[in-house]
């Protein structure tokens, strides 16, 4: 009967229920879930990424015109007094007075010059229809206030310039900088009567754009297009060399003894805690506790890049710790057994086996706090970094400020030209701290190839 009947199916009920229309449903339903949150994700990672090129590229557009300086052309006479006491015109080498005069006399001669109004009278030869007053005021305004320290710096390093007409770039305003940076808008700005000479200065070949090293080379002054951030830069080294010195041994050793050999009891889980809650303390936090025991206490010397060092070593201690005690506690336990069995002791074990596996981790952690603290600007202005320096610090000691700090200020500037400064200065910073996150993902390979 089974036979002629034909053979007998069974559905099994496993399969009927994983291929049932309510679990397809799901299943389905699952699956757009998961689409749209791919889709979020994928969202949200190109507007961060958009975001930030475009936060890059506004900088970058804005910053440009800080490497670049608009300087003007002028014949400057250099034969009347004090020069003429100096040399005949072109005949430097011949004997005369300048033979009698030692280097000093004659360098103490050639400061007594009046540059500024050298200069003045330069632009007056060239537009000699510029005869009122006002005219003539307006007219000084093209060269920058700091032309004339150019000129005499120009002519204390080459004296052969003496006795002579010579043809020298100088400086422009910065008002006359922007304008041509701008492809000539602002002209309500500046007035018709200096676009015309600018004008004329274009068209006689006395305008040019160069690049603006005085940014690179030079300290802060109060005319734009002379400001500069190597003083700031010279800060900043200063004052990460001090932090450096005193964060690196002293979070290193704190991480060793809590993780190597620290006994687990309460105290140390005290200290644990504590170190935890002072790495998200805010930074202006540390710059209160510098102001009242550094300054306050151990009277140290005010905007000084030392004071700064040890105010940020305060910030950025307990993320080297941290940092520290989790690349040592990933570490493999076989590690320091298999020290521990063939005879080394535990300063051994810590020194010769467990540190070079756990250096690359360290030396991460160390370079990133080191580039949350070159980016820091409260902490540094409690301790009164903020001021004017225009000299170059020579060492931790003297006055000094740093590049977020002179970011702060040209920022809060009311010139437009310190606008361009800012962004140029902040471009500087942002690649700073591409290179230094950058050698750290170097310093990480490289211990990493040595420990394998």
């Amino acid at each position: 009967m089974t036979e002629m009947n034909g053979p007998q199916t069974h559905a099994d009920p496993a399969e009927n229920r994983w291929s049932s229309p309510k679990l397809t449903r799901h299943l389905r339903k699952r699956q757009r879930a998961e689409g749209i949150f791919k889709w979020c994700g994928a969202a949200a990672i190109a507007f961060a990424l958009s975001s930030l090129a475009f936060l890059l590229f506004s900088t970058v557009l804005s910053g440009a015109g800080a490497f670049v300086a608009t300087e003007i052309q002028l014949d400057v006479d250099l034969t009347g007094a004090p020069f003429n006491q100096l040399a005949a015109p072109n005949d430097l080498a011949a004997p005369g007075r300048q033979a009698a005069l030692d280097a000093e006399a004659a360098t103490a001669l050639l400061k007594e010059a009046d540059y500024r109004s050298l200069v003045k009278d330069s632009l007056r030869a060239l537009f000699p229809e510029a005869k009122g007053r006002k005219d003539k005021r307006a007219l000084g305004t093209l060269v920058s206030r700091g032309a004339a320290g150019e000129l005499e710096d120009a002519v204390l390093a080459d004296r052969s310039l003496v006795g002579q007409t010579v043809s020298i770039w100088l400086p422009a305003d910065d008002e006359i900088d922007l304008f041509r940076k701008s492809d000539g808008e602002g002209t309500e700005r500046l007035g018709d009567q200096k676009v015309k000479w600018i004008d004329e200065l274009e068209s006689q070949g006395r305008l040019r754009s160069v690049l603006n090293m005085a940014f690179l080379t030079s300290g802060d002054s109060r005319e734009p297009e002379l400001a500069g951030i190597w003083g700031a830069l010279v800060g900043s080294f200063w004052t990460l060399l001090v932090t450096l010195l005193i964060v690196l041994p002293l979070g290193l050793a704190a991480a060793i003894y809590l993780e190597e050999f620290a006994v687990k009891n309460r105290w140390t889980e005290i200290i644990e805690v504590n170190i935890n809650n002072l790495a998200a303390v805010p930074s202006i936090v540390f710059g209160i506790l510098g102001l009242a025991f550094f300054l306050g206490t151990l009277d140290l010397p005010r905007s000084a890049p030392l004071v700064g060092g040890l105010t940020l070593s305060l910030m950025t201690l307990p993320t080297i710790i941290i940092t520290g005690r989790v690349s040592i506690q990933a570490v493999a336990p076989s590690i320091r057994q298999a020290a521990l069995g063939i005879g080394a002791s535990p300063l051994q074990v810590v020194a010769h086996h467990v540190l070079p596996v756990a250096m690359p981790g360290i030396l991460t952690g160390t370079i990133i706090g080191m580039a949350r603290a070159l980016g820091e600007t409260a902490p540094l202005l409690m301790i009164g970094m903020v001021a004017f320096v225009v000299d170059v610090p020579s060492g931790p000691t003297d006055a000094a400020t740093a590049l977020p700090v002179q970011i702060f200020l040209w920022s809060d500037s009311p010139e437009r030209a310190f606008a361009e400064k800012t962004a140029g200065a902040i471009l500087v910073l942002l690649a700073f701290l591409i290179v230094m996150n950058g050698s750290a993902v170097a310093l990480r390979r490289r211990f990493e190839k040595r420990g394998s």
